[in-house]
């Protein structure tokens, strides 16, 4: 059984940081491109961050785009996401997802529809 399982989130003030990291089993995703998405309450779930399968290209969405930083560990089959300078608006579910479909790809992918293996989520919260 395949499962992406996300770790590390919790209530930060903000301005403060916190590292997400998904730890994946039961098949490698080393050559797979993988992404963190996240989900506020009432609102739909958005792109954060994609890293290729080498780690040599990553893409970030403009919300998060100098405070947030994705990477991976192919030996240990684990993608993380640094976030720094947390503010409000941060809050969310964040959700670790992999395109087991496509190998070797060195490029990242926005849309859900791209990821086809989730995880069940780690909610993130930040107070002002």
């Amino acid at each position: 059984q395949v499962q992406l399982v996300e770790s590390g989130g919790g209530l930060v003030q903000a301005g403060g940081s916190l590292r997400l990291a998904c730890a994946a089993s039961g098949r490698t995703f080393s050559t797979n491109t993988m992404g963190w998405f996240r989900q506020a309450p009432g609102k739909e779930r958005e792109f954060v961050a994609g890293i290729s399968f080498s780690g040599r290209r990553t893409t970030y969405a403009e919300s998060v785009e100098g405070r947030f930083t994705i990477s991976r560990d192919n030996a240990k089959n684990a993608v993380y996401l640094q976030m720094n300078s947390l503010k409000p608006e941060d809050t969310a579910v964040y959700y670790c997802a992999a395109d087991g479909n496509r190998a070797y790809v060195e490029g990242t992918y926005q849309y859900e529809s791209d990821y086809n293996y989730w995880g069940q989520g780690t909610q993130v919260t930040v107070s002002s």
